[in-house]
């Protein structure tokens, strides 16, 4: 079986389009893939995270997988600042990458905005990070949404260039994993933009720890338009929140935008909501409350990311120790 490498920053509590866009997908790639998930707590850091709540967010993230389906005893679960030897391979691969390659990560440029000089060195050089995660576990597949492809295509070119400096075919090309079906789930405030755990707004997502009452009012709250829901799909296009609710309506009911219009057409958003609250809850609820069981047991949930760090440990370690003797380490 090929082997996955995938990760999520514990810098916020997962919502439904992280579960959409990603956990969903991890929890069906286990079947045939070798897999590690990682908790990526050291790229959070490359913003300002209040420590406390960082290390309380690992542990939630950590109890959402498990509640969704992550097998940490068939597959590996660790947080990455467990295993050291991302940062020494980032080392390395700070040292291969060139600025220009950095300079055009639209990321980047997107986060950082006007106020670049005041970012963290950290941020910049995130990609570099990115690609020892991967490479660190000579994984061959990445499960990334379309706003990391740029950063996988730059994991190609270290690998490469890494590979012609050195002489060695040492790593090997990554391939990305982009699902074809995966929702694009937008806020409930403002269906022109992503669902984002780091928007303000905590009613403008659902969160994966939600339960079943603070679902319905979300959902109760949500923005919508005047008009009824249409027949045909193409008439959602000019209406961005009707849009939003129909398609989370489909993606968590494993059917199409055209069979929920032929069911629901006509409508008003009364009864709609009611019925998307359902659907929200039914996949949800179930996953919030067990990750609430799950909480409640700190030292299980500790006891789990020790393991899949040091079974991830004994992955990596060799492969990173072989990449410095390769530069001319003393090992």
């Amino acid at each position: 079986m090929q082997r996955i490498f995938s990760g999520i920053q514990p810098s916020g509590i997962p919502q439904l389009g992280n579960y959409l866009g990603a956990i969903q997908n991890w929890v069906n790639l286990q079947a045939d893939h070798e897999c590690v998930f990682c908790l990526v707590d050291m790229h959070a850091i490359t913003v300002w995270q209040e420590p406390e709540k960082l290390r309380h967010q690992t542990l939630t993230q950590a109890a959402i997988l498990l509640a969704s389906g992550i097998d940490a005893e068939k597959h590996i679960l660790f947080n990455q600042s467990a295993v050291p030897a991302h940062a020494r391979l980032a080392w390395i691969f700070n040292c291969v990458t060139r600025l220009g390659w950095l300079n055009r990560m639209t990321q980047f440029k997107d986060k950082a905005g006007k106020d670049r000089e005041n970012h963290s060195a950290g941020l910049y050089v995130y990609p570099s990070l990115m690609a020892a995660d991967i490479l660190a576990y000579k994984a061959t597949r990445v499960p990334v949404g379309e706003d990391q492809k740029q950063h996988l295509e730059l994991t190609n070119d270290i690998a490469q260039k890494f590979n012609h400096d050195y002489g060695v075919s040492f790593f090997p090309e990554v391939e990305a994993l982009i699902p074809p079906a995966a929702a694009r789930v937008m806020s409930l405030r403002d269906g022109t933009k992503k669902m984002s755990k780091s928007d303000p707004s905590a009613q403008s997502r659902i969160e994966m720890t939600d339960d079943a009452d603070a679902i319905a009012l979300k959902i109760r709250r949500a923005k919508t338009d005047a008009d009824v829901l249409p027949e045909d799909p193409a008439q959602l296009e000019n209406r961005p929140e009707a849009k939003n609710l129909v398609t989370i309506y489909a993606a968590l009911s494993d059917i199409s935008i055209t069979d929920v219009l032929a069911k629901h057409a006509g409508e008003g958003f009364g009864p709609f909501k009611q019925a998307l609250t359902d659907v929200v809850v039914n996949a949800i609820a179930p996953i919030a409350q067990e990750t609430k069981r799950l909480m409640q047991n700190e030292d299980h949930l500790l006891s789990v990311l020790r393991s899949g760090a040091s079974r991830a440990q004994a992955i990596a370690e060799p492969i990173v120790s072989e990449a410095e003797k390769i530069v001319g380490f003393v090992k």
